[in-house]
């Protein structure tokens, strides 16, 4: 009996030995790769440091974030980021949780409709910014020969999508909304897959009708999954910087900037590394406020388990 027990007790150590060797290659290229360079920028945040003039860095305090936020640039930012993210978010949910539906029953070709949904996943945000300015352009652009063959649109004056102030944010939420709707249907389709047919059966049984079973049976079973997506999407919308970049740049004047746009142009454009890693602290903090009170609003907590 005690010959048992030590036999256990050594097996129990060499799987925690064998588990945090399996683990310790993740655990440390997400420490070198995210962790360091979050905590070591930091400091910088509070400090003026550019890189056009190295011999002037000193600690400045709240400075930056006092300056940050007497800046019309910077302030505009922060609906822009609202608008970007909430509409956005709405437009993919909606659509991707429509496609899963749809993609959820079997029909001929719908490995093909899968495939053409889910392409602008496997893209970069960057190259995806720079295919829709091609879309967008009112000189050789598809979308303005498109319009002018239906006759919507004179020859003569073309639309600029992302050089007109009224046409240039909305033209890149719908990029957006293009690039991730992906990701709704593919996490959304997987989670419909969970879901017993028994379920369904035995509502039917009862005669319960379509609508019934989508909002008792569906939506209650795969909520956990929707909670996550949209939290996890909502966090990627914020941070998508790089298809602003590559499509507009932030332009025309500060019309699609987002805060962390801003905070790529500040470090491209003008070398201030204190000012844009004050920028960034600020949204680590946003965001880590958003997911709280996220989560405690869903109640995530008492969904248990996936």
């Amino acid at each position: 009996m005690r010959s048992n027990k030590k036999n256990l007790a050594r097996n129990t150590k060499r799987d925690r030995l064998f588990i945090f060797f399996m683990l310790a290659p993740g655990i440390l290229l997400v420490a070198l790769f995210c962790y360091y360079p979050f905590l070591s920028g930091i400091p910088y945040a509070f400090k003026r440091y550019s890189l056009l003039n190295l011999s002037r860095t000193k600690w400045i305090g709240l400075k930056n974030f006092e300056t940050l936020f007497t800046e019309k640039e910077f302030l505009q930012t922060i609906p822009n980021t609202i608008k970007w993210v909430f509409i956005s978010l709405i437009l993919q949910f909606t659509i991707g949780f429509m496609l899963a539906l749809f993609l959820k029953n079997k029909f001929r070709g719908r490995g093909i409709y899968q495939g053409v949904i889910f392409f602008p996943w496997a893209v970069s945000g960057f190259l995806i910014g720079i295919l829709w300015r091609w879309i967008y352009n009112a000189a050789y652009g598809p979308l303005n020969a498109l319009l002018i063959a239906l006759g919507l649109v004179n020859p003569a004056n073309p639309i600029g999508f992302l050089s007109n102030l009224d046409t240039a944010f909305p033209s890149a939420i719908a990029t957006n909304v293009w690039y991730g709707i992906a990701f709704f249907t593919i996490t959304i389709q997987a989670a419909l897959q969970g879901v017993p047919t028994e379920l369904y059966e035995a509502s039917e049984v009862d005669g319960a009708g379509k609508v019934y079973q989508f909002f008792k049976i569906t939506v209650p079973y795969i909520r956990p999954v929707l909670i996550l997506s949209t939290l996890l999407r909502s966090i990627w919308i914020f941070n998508f910087a790089d298809l602003i970049y590559s499509l507009t740049r932030g332009g025309p004047g500060g019309t699609t900037e987002i805060m962390t746009s801003y905070m790529l142009n500040l470090i491209i454009f003008q070398s201030n590394i204190g000012k844009a890693s004050a920028v960034g602290l600020i949204i680590i903090v946003l965001l880590l406020i958003w997911s709280t009170v996220y989560l405690k609003l869903s109640r995530f907590e008492e969904e248990g388990d996936f």
